[in-house]
């Protein structure tokens, strides 16, 4: 059984915290809810990830980096994967709540 050490937990949150707000990300991208994100869906979303993470200059080219497998889709894990490499951060998070 694995057992998280309280010094271990807070990470944990935070953590589990980012890869919600990747999910939020995620989903918000997906216009069509199949839990994939096409490429005219990326493309549509340009404004809403350039929000996110800064310039995306070539969109496809983009595109193409994040989907990993090559399967003309972009799945979660390759999402969250391209989200950790460049930042993402949602501009109307709760980023700013001190936890005390």
């Amino acid at each position: 059984m694995l057992v998280i050490e309280f010094c271990e937990f807070r990470f944990f949150l935070l953590s589990l915290r980012q890869y919600f707000e990747y999910h939020e990300a995620f989903s918000r991208t997906d216009a069509d809810g199949d839990r994939r994100i096409s490429l005219e869906e990326f493309i549509a979303a340009k404004e809403k990830i350039e929000s996110w993470v800064g310039q995306v200059g070539d969109m496809e080219g983009e595109f193409k980096k994040i989907d990993t497998n090559g399967g003309g889709m972009i799945l979660f894990d390759e999402f969250c994967t391209w989200a950790i490499s460049k930042n993402l951060d949602l501009e109307d998070d709760d980023d700013n709540i001190v936890l005390e």
